[in-house]
């Protein structure tokens, strides 16, 4: 019975590691490679990227696509982005390890 216990105590908590929070850019410095982001409850944060950060994009369907940083540095730097951009991120320790972008667009048949 502990054993099931511990189990499904490390599934939960591998769980709550994992899950990407949505959030809203609020500036990204380029030079320091930093994105300051804003939760749903309005707390702003500043994370740093790194060479291990996943960068991917979703399109309407659900159908993800592995991105780069160079990519994903333009979404972020765009100056019309800020305040209105929104992505889900992933992080740890103070770096985000993934950022997923939701591509919006006409579905193609």
């Amino acid at each position: 019975m502990r054993k099931m216990l511990m189990a499904v105590g490390l599934a939960l908590f591998a769980v709550g590691v994992v899950c990407a929070d949505p959030v809203t850019l609020v500036k990204y410095d380029a030079s320091k490679k930093e994105v300051t982001v804003k939760d749903k409850d309005g707390k702003e944060a500043t994370y740093k990227l790194t060479e291990k950060t996943k960068y991917l994009t979703t399109d309407k369907d659900g159908n993800k696509k592995e991105g780069d940083a160079e990519s994903a540095a333009k979404i972020l730097g765009n100056e019309k982005a800020a305040g209105k951009a929104k992505f889900e991120i992933t992080t740890a320790n103070g770096a985000v390890t993934e950022i997923q972008f939701k591509r919006g667009g006409k579905k193609t048949n």
